[in-house]
């Protein structure tokens, strides 16, 4: 039984112990015709993932992890990035809330991970991934998963060697153990006024882009056929896209998330 009340937007929900991955259980009950919106969380994931391919461990009950599935007749097919960027925001809001936090402590660095530090004052150390996939968009029947593990209640003593220097979790920034469930509580809350807010033509782009962390930052973009040195200009609220200008042009374009593997903050601030 769960240890929350499931809201009323959730047709269904369910705790696991340990599972391979938390999207992969989601995609199925939608295979299977569950309504949205449906969420899965786990203790434990063996298989857990994040964009290309990279992996997502943690020991069990050190992290919120939890999927959401969505059937998103509702939206054009242009819009459903906004599922990944609302599930962003809630949990910034909800973990900032529920850890006491100052508002605006936890930063959106796009295209899908939630980080504290500013790469100026303080380095970026990631707390949250957040992985959205797609099935069917443009059909009767579109599919959308968003995936997202936050770290709670994890010690930095336990943190894997290789990346104790750039990840945190909530109990470490706010110097407490933290409830996951109770955080899972305030999210899911959150989450109901953002969702309503898209069904009805509505999303939060100003939340959306004062959040982002590579606006005014000199920036790495990977992508499959190399690597290239940009300034993040902003986002586009319309697309989702990074806008990035060329420093030696000074030509701005949008990145689309398809578009690279990974983006990386050059160690000085750039001025924009």
């Amino acid at each position: 039984m769960s240890p929350f009340t499931s809201p009323e937007f959730i047709a269904r929900r369910e705790i696991l112990t340990r599972v391979g991955s938390t999207n992969d259980v989601v995609r199925g009950w939608l295979a299977e015709g569950t309504p949205e919106v449906c969420v899965a969380v786990a203790d434990e994931q063996t298989d857990g993932r994040g964009r290309e391919g990279r992996s997502w461990i943690a020991p069990p009950g050190a992290a919120l992890l939890l999927s959401l599935g969505f059937r998103p007749v509702w939206m054009s097919p242009a819009e459903t990035w906004q599922l990944a960027a609302v599930t962003s925001l809630a949990m910034a809001e909800a973990a900032e809330t529920e850890s006491g936090l100052p508002g605006g402590t936890i930063h959106l660095k796009w295209p899908n991970d939630l980080v504290v530090g500013d790469g100026r004052t303080r380095p970026l150390r990631k707390l949250a991934g957040v992985l959205g996939e797609t099935e069917g968009l443009g059909t009767k029947d579109p599919r959308v998963v968003v995936g997202i593990g936050i770290n709670v209640d994890w010690l930095h003593v336990d943190y894997p060697p290789e990346l104790a220097a750039t990840m945190t979790s909530l109990r470490e920034e706010a110097g407490r153990s933290i409830d996951r469930f109770s955080l899972l509580e305030r999210f899911l809350d959150r989450l109901e006024a953002r969702l309503h807010g898209l069904r009805t033509g509505r999303f939060d782009r100003l939340g959306w882009t004062v959040r982002q962390v590579t606006t005014g930052h000199a920036i790495q973009l990977e992508t499959p056929t190399g690597t290239e040195s940009v300034v993040a200009v902003g986002v586009d609220t319309a697309t989702g896209a990074l806008l990035v200008k060329a420093p030696a042009s000074g030509q701005e374009r949008p990145v689309l998330a398809g578009e690279v593997v990974h983006v990386r903050l050059a160690d000085l601030p750039a001025t924009v």
